[in-house]
């Protein structure tokens, strides 16, 4: 298998997923209330054995599994997604305790995670955080007679599955004026006292909350990974998941262009079809065109991921950056070419106009990609 094509095997499991995401998920996304954990939705996930799958394979059957999905009901997708990026900082960093206890729910669809890391202040700027964790008493868990102790105090916001999630990935400041060298990765239940959350108004079918700490305890025994060295925590979670974001607005992207193909070959228009008019040919065209580039950068991004390549971090914002803004102009197209139809509530395009915005701001805006994109280039040049 190379970076550039799929094995009959691969192919064959994408179109099984397509099929189960138009006929045994869509149906159940269509139940689910907007702007609330479908829980219904992510137990068939778990049932189907695709969350397991997310803890159990690499970084191209991830969007394997996003774009197949995406294509045939985005709620479904994005309930995957959010189980993979809440929880996959437990899986890779999670003490013993920590995974028997929630990794199990997590892959049968019965606990929801999220992944807390924006703030109102910070949100690309991920190094900037300032949700603050206070030790308590004298440092070292000698000093105390137990692990060490933490109260976490601040805010964090934009947060998918929040208020509803029963875990949160948090990421939060334990050294002051450190950067991205002073924050620590904590495993935070939802039941914790001074957590409370509340839910925004979001263009969104899933939610997207605010959560607030007053003084919310933790131990040593919450600590994803190392004390301080939860911006790696981060990195390394969103430097597997923005390749797969990418690969979610493929599955988009080419929904939207299956879409329009079927109504351009079959509207009549000025004595013919409309596919006979050169303007929507060539349109169709570069939609297609657009959508097959992104996708290759998906596939060999993730593949990069999965052979340990030293330019991942490049690769994966570059195919966060390329298939995000290609499906948003692929989207806006078959929009354009289907006319006023195309934004009657509940016809498919209206639905991915709406959900193909926000994937080009969330894991890192496509500013913040062309920020990284350059840094890795220079540092690579200046290595030579």
């Amino acid at each position: 298998m190379t970076a550039f094509s799929l094995e009959p095997a691969q192919l064959a499991w994408c179109a099984e997923l397509r099929t189960l995401a138009a006929e045994r998920l869509r149906p159940l996304a269509e139940k689910g209330q907007p702007g609330r954990v479908n829980r219904d939705l992510v137990a068939e996930l778990g049932r189907l054995g695709l969350l397991a799958r997310l803890f159990t394979s690499g970084a191209l059957v991830l969007c394997l599994m996003r774009e197949s999905l995406a294509h045939g009901c985005t709620e479904a997708e994005t309930a995957l997604a959010l189980q993979g990026l809440g929880a996959h900082p437990l899986h890779a960093h999670g003490t013993q305790a920590q995974r028997t206890r929630w990794l199990p729910r997590v892959t049968e669809g019965s606990a929801i995670a999220a992944f807390a890391l924006s703030e109102p202040g910070a949100g690309s700027d991920a190094a900037a955080l300032g949700l603050r964790a206070e030790r308590e008493g004298p440092p070292g868990p000698a000093a105390s007679g137990g692990p060490a102790r933490w109260r976490l105090t601040g805010e964090k916001c934009w947060i998918s599955n929040a208020p509803e999630a029963d875990f949160y990935t948090v990421f939060a400041r334990t050294t002051p004026g450190a950067g991205a060298r002073g924050v620590t990765a904590f495993l935070v239940p939802a039941d914790r006292p001074g957590l409370t959350g509340t839910g925004l108004d979001m263009l969104s079918p899933h939610p997207i909350g605010a959560l607030d700490f007053d003084a919310v305890p933790v131990t040593a025994d919450d600590v994803l990974g190392e004390v301080d060295r939860g911006f790696r925590v981060a990195m390394g979670t969103l430097n597997l998941f923005r390749p797969s974001v990418g690969a979610f607005a493929v599955g988009m992207a080419q929904a939207a262009l299956d879409a329009t193909l079927a109504h351009t070959a079959g509207r009549d228009a000025f004595g013919g079809k409309l596919r006979d008019l050169q303007a929507v040919s060539h349109q169709v065209a570069e939609m297609a065109l657009r959508t097959e580039a992104a996708r290759l950068m998906v596939y060999a991004a993730a593949t990069a991921y999965d052979e340990n390549a030293p330019d991942v971090p490049r690769r994966s914002a570059m195919a966060k950056l390329l298939a995000t803004e290609t499906a948003q102009y692929v989207v806006d197209t078959a929009v354009q070419l289907h006319g006023a139809r195309a934004l009657q509530r509940g016809h498919l395009l209206e639905h991915l106009y709406r959900d193909v915005r926000a994937p080009r701001i969330y894991e890192g805006a496509s500013e913040v990609q062309r920020g990284l994109i350059a840094k890795e280039l220079y540092a690579h040049q200046e290595a030579r």
